[in-house]
């Protein structure tokens, strides 16, 4: 699943290209790029709980929520490592990340089928949440500007 949403933002998200809306023929793309029919439908269900995020209530979100502390469940914890913690952490003081971006990533990171995610692809989830969450703009810029100063200058490996 992971892979298919990898495609997806690195085939649209810098395309002149418009994602195709309609999703019988973003399936069939899918299909015949080699993706496997279940697959393609969890991503295309994980990318529209993202959209709902952003639209619905967010009861993780109280009236103090912008001097927040993050204390992460177990599950959490299994599936985030301390390095990707930490790197959630460092987002939000440098304030890539506000406490409800941080609260999508979380939710979205635990809605992936890995087990545990590394950090690469932790950065991904971080930039597909942003790109999809308007007024993120330069949250969004900033996060690409911290991943191209990698060695390697390559997004993802």
């Amino acid at each position: 699943m992971f892979d298919i949403l990898m495609y997806l933002f690195e085939n649209y998200v810098h395309s002149e290209v418009e994602l195709l809306v309609d999703e019988d023929e973003l399936t069939k793309e899918l299909t015949r790029a080699g993706f496997h029919q279940a697959d393609i439908l969890k991503a295309l269900s994980w990318l529209e709980r993202l959209a709902d995020l952003q639209e619905g209530d967010k009861p993780y979100l109280c009236n103090h929520a912008q001097h927040s502390f993050r204390i992460y469940t177990k599950d959490e914890m299994d599936k985030l490592d301390v390095e990707c913690r930490g790197f959630i952490l460092f987002l939000e003081q440098i304030q890539v990340l506000s406490v409800e971006t941080r609260e999508m990533v979380i939710e979205r990171v635990m809605a992936l089928d890995e087990t545990s995610l590394i950090l690469e692809d932790l950065k991904w989830v971080v930039l597909m949440v942003l790109f999809n969450v308007p007024g993120n703009e330069s949250a969004y810029e900033q996060m690409e500007d911290l991943i191209f100063e990698q060695p390697d200058g390559h997004l993802h490996s």
